[in-house]
This record gives structure tokens, C-alpha cells and sequence, in this order.
């Protein structure tokens, strides 16, 4: 029986019955909206407007009032954490992230903090009871957080890696100087998520943007049983909120993700999401997984891939659509337009009455 009252999000992630595919996607507030760019611009910086939690809330809100979507993401950014562990964050136009302090040694990694995310995190809290307000309870709101691996990354290397040298001498010459490192950061990402939570977000996804430079080993150890370990913890304080794990490049360890406590996997554009049904059977929802470059071509050629990623995964529930990554600071907003449209007027037929 389809559920009259649960958020389709939530149904879609516990698979249960629906009436249609829901629908967000990856960086869904942000560049690519006129009105994002100018409340950016009244900020000063990406960090002053990530501080301002009512400025926050309002770049929240922004694509839920141009589309239909199923879910708001908090407008913040993985790297909150560290950046409240005192590495000295900063946003370099067309460089990206920088840290004037980044982790070199053992000795950096035991002077480490864990935040408290009530005191140095509060900004972000805050920002999610604004945004619960506004929503009114009629659309679920995401939470997020880097996950431990991809945090490690960004801190050891100073900022976005290329060819992660730093790290890598870590992981192949060193590994008992990650591992302590990794600890504190599954510590601080679980205490992170459960704040977010007892504030009100309804889901909690992980982003593992750097998992898929690992080998199997690496990833099996280092991140994926990181990101377990995290998300046992919020378990123990908040067992029944969904929880989504998104791996770039995971494609290779689906089994292993669906086995590790996650309600839904996110999967990159690379992955065919009919054989990666195939592959996790019934244990998980399944998000994904529109190549966002698609959304440069024409309204007619979107909804193209629409019903063929919808085609590909098949009928029944369990299935969110999304991007295989954030969307483009260019993309043109005809055509998110055809991707959301398409999803609400394709994915019924996959959704059968009982």
C-alpha cells in the first residue's frame, strides 16, 4: 500500500511502495541559479554566506521555488569540519579549497580537536532550524558531511589533490599515522550528522568524493569501513533516519557499500544503474545517476536520458533520481527544468498500482 502521509523520498529510500520516481540533485543550490549568485555576492565569500545561516537558508530554499523536487540539501560544504579543527579554510577563485594548515605529521594529527558541533558547528545547526521552519514539514530536508576518508584527503593535501602524493605516502608508507587521523574524523563526521539531526534534518548523506582513488584494499579499509564506522555511531543515537553513502568512482565495491548499513547508495554517471540493481538486489535504494554534462544538451535530449536511466532501473520503488555528480555552475536551467519534468511525467509507469 502506497504510504499517504511519509515524505516520497523517505518511502523511496526504505522501498517502499510509491506513486513515482522522487527527484533532487547534487549541488541543487548553488552557482547555476541567477538568484544564488546574487545572494553570493551580497555575502562577500562562499564561507560568509555558508556562516550566515539566513542567508543559508534562503540559497536552501532557492531551487525548491524554480522546480518540483522531492528534497531540500543544506546549503553548506564538506569541509565544515575541519575547518572548525582550525586548519584555516579558504575558497580560492578557480582553485578551489586551500588549507593554511595542513596535517604534515603525527604530532599535527594528536593536537587535533573534535568540535563540538553545538559550539563551533553552531551556524550550520542553526541554519537547518530556519530552513525546517520554512519548509513547514512538507519536504524532507538532507543533511551531510564529508566522509572520513575524503576529509583526510583534503587536510593532508592541503586543499583539492591531483595525484594525492601526500596522502598516498601516508597510506603506503605510514598507515598507523592514518589511522588515528581517520578515528578522530569518524568521531567528529558521527557527532556532526547526529547534531544535524537532533536539529531536524530528515536523511543524512555521506559524500566519499576521493574513495575511488583507492585500490580495493585501501577503499575497503580506509573508507568504506570509516564511513561504517561513522554512521554506527549516529546510529546509536538516532537509528531509524536514512542514510545515503555516495562513493565517486565507488562502482567497483557495490556489494560491499549495500553491506554496510546505508538505506541507499549514490552512484556516478559511470555505473549502469540496471546492473547495479542487479548486483545489490533488494538491500538497498538506489540514487542516480544523470551524467550532469547531459544537462548541456537540449530540453528533448534530457528527457532522452531521463527515460532511459528510468528504463534501466526498472519497476518498483527504491530508486531516487539524481545526477551522477553536482551540477555545473553553467548548465543551463531549461534544462534542469526537462530533467525534473520528465522524472514526474516518465517515472509513474514504473510505479504500478498494487
Amino acid at each position: 500500500m502506497i504510504s499517504k502521509s511519509s515524505p516520497l523520498l523517505i518511502d523511496a529510500l526504505l522501498r517502499r511502495p510509491i506513486p513515482r520516481t522522487p527527484v533532487w540533485f547534487m549541488r541543487q543550490a548553488g552557482r547555476y541559479l541567477p538568484e544564488y549568485r546574487a545572494i553570493r555576492a551580497r555575502a562577500g565569500s562562499f564561507m560568509a554566506l555558508c556562516r550566515t545561516p539566513e542567508l543559508a537558508c534562503e540559497v536552501t530554499l532557492q531551487p525548491l521555488r524554480r522546480f518540483r523536487l522531492d528534497a531540500a540539501i543544506l546549503f553548506s560544504d564538506i569541509l565544515t569540519i575541519p575547518d572548525a579543527m582550525g586548519l584555516g579554510l579558504n575558497f580560492v577563485e578557480g582553485e578551489g579549497p586551500r588549507f593554511e594548515r595542513p596535517i604534515r605529521s603525527a604530532a599535527d594529527v594528536a593536537a587535533l580537536p573534535i568540535p563540538d558541533p553545538e559550539r563551533e558547528l553552531q551556524y550550520v545547526l542553526e541554519t537547518i532550524r530556519l530552513v525546517k521552519r520554512e519548509l513547514g514539514g512538507k519536504t524532507p530536508l538532507i543533511g551531510f558531511a564529508g566522509s572520513p576518508w575524503t576529509l583526510a584527503c583534503y587536510m593532508v593535501e592541503g586543499g583539492a589533490g591531483r595525484d594525492f602524493r601526500e596522502i598516498k605516502r601516508w597510506l603506503y608508507g605510514a598507515p598507523e599515522l592514518l589511522d588515528p587521523l581517520l578515528d578522530k574524523l569518524s568521531q567528529a563526521v558521527s557527532d556532526y550528522l547526529s547534531a544535524q539531526i537532533a536539529a531536524g534534518v530528515d536523511v543524512v548523506m555521506l559524500f566519499d568524493t576521493w574513495g575511488g582513488i583507492l585500490p580495493t584494499w585501501a577503499y575497503l579499509r580506509f573508507a568504506l569501513g570509516t564511513s561504517e564506522a561513522a554512521l554506527k555511531r549516529v546510529r546509536e543515537c538516532h537509528p531509524s533516519v536514512p542514510a545515503i553513502l555516495f562513493t565517486k568512482g565507488g562502482g567497483l565495491w557495490l556489494e560491499a557499500m549495500a553491506a554496510s548499513g546505508f538505506e541507499a547508495i549514490g552512484l556516478d554517471w559511470v555505473c549502469d544503474i540496471g546492473e547495479a540493481r542487479e548486483r545489490v538486489g533488494h538491500r538497498v535504494a538506489l540514487q542516480g545517476n544523470l551524467d550532469p554534462a547531459a544537462l548541456y544538451s537540449s530540453p528533448e535530449a534530457v528527457r532522452r536520458e531521463v527515460e532511459r536511466i528510468l528504463d534501466r532501473y526498472g519497476f518498483g520503488s527504491g530508486h531516487i533520481f539524481n545526477l551522477g555528480h553536482g551540477i555545473a555552475p553553467d548548465t543551463p536551467l531549461e534544462s534542469v527544468e526537462a530533467m525534473v519534468e520528465a522524472v514526474h511525467e516518465l517515472s509513474p509507469r514504473y510505479h504500478p498500482p498494487a
